[in-house]
């Protein structure tokens, strides 16, 4: 479990921004870190998981990069899709926002599971 402690970049380290939200660029380098310790959980039983994982942020960062201070935070990539109709879309940056949350929200709980003794991958799953 020492690996965990050696990630650069945390989401705990990421400074909100008051009216504007969460700094895209500092969360996008925060799931980039955690892409390696999908590696080292399991390549095989976290492989679905983390093609997934990869294909949202990449999914973000293209909707970034059109306009990096446009799209400085995640609030607005996400306001900007629903007044322009898209944010439900398939394959939109809200959408892989949606999905992304979830995959985090399952990792902290399989975690949370190692965490608490369970020795069992599949139980902890």
């Amino acid at each position: 479990q020492s690996f965990l402690l050696v990630l650069d970049t945390r989401f705990s380290d990421i400074e909100l921004r008051e009216e504007e939200g969460i700094p895209t660029e500092e969360f996008l380098e925060s799931c980039y870190a955690i892409v390696p310790v999908l590696d080292k959980l399991g390549p095989t039983v976290f492989a679905p998981v983390k093609m997934d994982f990869v294909g949202n942020i990449k999914k973000i960062n293209q909707k970034f990069i059109t306009d990096k201070e446009e799209f400085d935070t995640l609030q607005k990539i996400v306001l900007h899709e629903v007044k322009a109709g898209v944010a439900q879309v398939r394959n939109s940056a809200t959408e892989a926002l949606l999905w992304l949350k979830r995959g985090l929200k399952f990792l902290k709980g399989f975690l949370t599971e190692v965490k608490n003794g369970e020795k069992n991958i599949q139980t902890a799953l």
